[in-house]
């Protein structure tokens, strides 16, 4: 861990819990209201001093019991790492699983004492070692300052907890009137179309078309996926848009009021955009090929 951070008796944070098969590929995942207590474990690297021992036995047996087969992240303090702004996020990682586990990436969030999202950062938890059955380690999670969504240390009432939605693969994201409106078919395609995309990266946002129509009226649609690489849901309120033909020029033109559109997490949404005959800037544009982008403004 190199330099020893040193835990304090006053416990800041608060409690996040899941259950084990949301982190595991395994069968893990039966509930059971037996309560089950956690002892503290150290990584065997770690040459605790006996002070800080004794620290971490009085706040190891402070913690709740867990129910069977969850994984819960405990919060304790944070220090503000002065200069550089990096916040080192101290809590315990506890096991109720009957088993020793080991996991890998994730993504971590440090929430506020209502939720909202202050750091985000994904750690690869295999630096914990492996972790015993029914137990409770104490570590350091730090957070960058790029990390943090806002500017001000939380003091209490915060919560380190598990992103799980960073763990599920990028999927379709369908608004509730395509699913009514669209056959099992086109719902397959439109999965299938999804997964043959290129990857995002992480917390990137891009919109990619898929279909353009002339209409009978003069009108042009144009749908395209809302492609969300965030692990946190997003929310659209305006869009400006044009699309270029296969020459590259400009063929619509316009901006659209979306009324707080959701995209979720890892997800790509299909939309409809409708071009009004007078956002049209182009006749008989050629459109074997074509491209739909966010206007910078």
């Amino acid at each position: 861990m190199g330099l020893f951070s040193f835990f304090n008796k006053t416990k800041k944070g608060t409690d996040s819990t899941v259950q084990s098969n949301e982190l595991l590929q395994d069968d893990s995942n039966m509930t059971s209201e037996t309560s089950v207590e956690t002892t503290l474990s150290y990584h065997p690297e770690w040459d605790v001093p006996k002070e800080q021992q004794y620290v971490f036995s009085f706040l190891s047996n402070e913690l709740p019991p867990l129910k069977s087969n969850q994984i819960s992240l405990s919060g304790i303090e944070i220090d503000d790492n002065g200069p550089s702004g990096e916040w080192s996020v101290k809590a315990f990682f506890r096991s109720s699983l009957s088993k020793p586990i080991t996991l890998g990436k994730v993504e971590l969030i440090l929430l506020s004492e209502t939720d909202n999202v202050l750091a985000a950062k994904e750690f690869d938890l295999a630096a914990l070692g492996e972790i015993p059955a029914h137990s409770d380690r104490p570590w350091v999670f730090e957070f960058e300052k790029e990390t943090h969504t806002v500017s001000e240390m939380p003091g209490e009432g915060w919560k380190l907890a598990f992103n799980v939605q960073s763990l599920v693969p990028h999927q379709l994201d369908l608004d509730p009137a395509w699913k009514e409106a669209l056959s099992e078919d086109q719902k397959e395609a439109l999965s299938k179309l999804v997964s043959s995309l290129p990857s995002l990266k992480d917390r990137e946002v891009n919109f990619s078309g898929f279909q353009v129509a002339p209409q009978e009226n003069g009108d042009l649609a144009v749908s395209l996926f809302i492609r969300n690489g965030h692990s946190r849901h997003i929310n659209l309120e305006q869009l400006p848009l044009e699309v270029l033909d296969a020459s590259g020029e400009i063929v619509a033109r316009g901006s659209f009021t979306l009324e707080n559109l959701e995209v979720k997490a890892n997800t790509s949404k299909p939309w409809t955009f409708i071009f009004p005959s007078l956002m049209i800037t182009k006749t008989n544009p050629d459109l074997s090929r074509w491209a739909v982008k966010v206007i910078e403004e």
